[in-house]
């Protein structure tokens, strides 16, 4: 069983910048995929990024294309997700997940997830 504890959530005003953080703990294989999830209240969980930890192989949604960054440091089994130029629509709980296998946006391809860490930007 994968742990998974996100933190680096907060307040910030549109503009800024966070960087979630997300430590794995227990069995974590290279050939799991690691993603960043997002629910806003009212709304389906969508995905915004994954990496694929054997090749670092990164996949970003469209709709933060260009603002937000996942990245990973595997000697400290830990993934992040750089975010920039945050606007309130981005306002979410995140959640870190891990799956076995190759990446995909389906929440169901993960078995593992954070508690989650709340984000709010204010305009």
């Amino acid at each position: 069983q994968v742990r998974l504890v996100e933190s680096g959530g907060g307040s910030v005003q549109a503009g800024g910048s966070l960087r979630l953080s997300c430590a794995a703990s227990g069995y974590i294989h290279n050939s799991y995929c690691m993603g960043w999830f997002r629910q806003a209240p009212g709304k389906e969980r969508e995905g915004v990024a994954t990496i694929y930890r054997r090749l670092g192989r990164t996949n970003v949604h469209d709709s933060v294309k260009g603002r937000f960054t996942i990245s990973q440091d595997n000697a400290k089994n830990t993934v992040y997700l750089q975010m920039n130029s945050l606007s309130p629509e981005d306002t979410a709980m995140y959640y870190c997940a891990a799956g076995a296998g190759w990446c995909s946006w389906r929440s169901t391809d993960f078995p593992d997830w954070g508690q989650g860490t709340q984000v709010t930007v204010s305009s």
